[in-house]
């Protein structure tokens, strides 16, 4: 009785994909047929920028000012005191993890 069951489905299921693949039915899988192939998208020059600070159209050459101007770091403006005690605090780190026995 299992196997006749078997040989029911296993057919049913062949004529199912049999007449689907025969209904002329589109093939969802495939891209549609105005879009550009990566390969070549690769090989255009863009030449529309966005800001990453704002989102602005930028022209290439606004766009390698920016660049360049967001490599520049800025002076820190932390006050010497608060650098000092971010130091000693990574200091007394190191050295809970080397001596675990000192109480600091």
């Amino acid at each position: 009785m299992k196997q006749i069951k078997f040989v029911f489905w296993s057919i049913s299921s062949s004529l199912v994909v049999w007449l689907s693949s025969h209904l002329g039915l589109a093939v969802m899988a495939l891209p549609p047929i105005n879009d550009t192939p990566e390969e070549i998208l690769r090989t255009e020059i863009i030449i529309d920028a966005r800001s990453p600070i704002d989102g602005k159209l930028l022209t290439p050459v606004e766009y390698a000012q920016l660049q360049e101007k967001l490599q520049v770091s800025p002076p820190p403006k932390l006050s010497q005191n608060l650098r000092q005690t971010v130091f000693l605090l990574r200091l007394r780190k190191v050295l809970l993890q080397v001596f675990p026995f000192l109480d600091l």
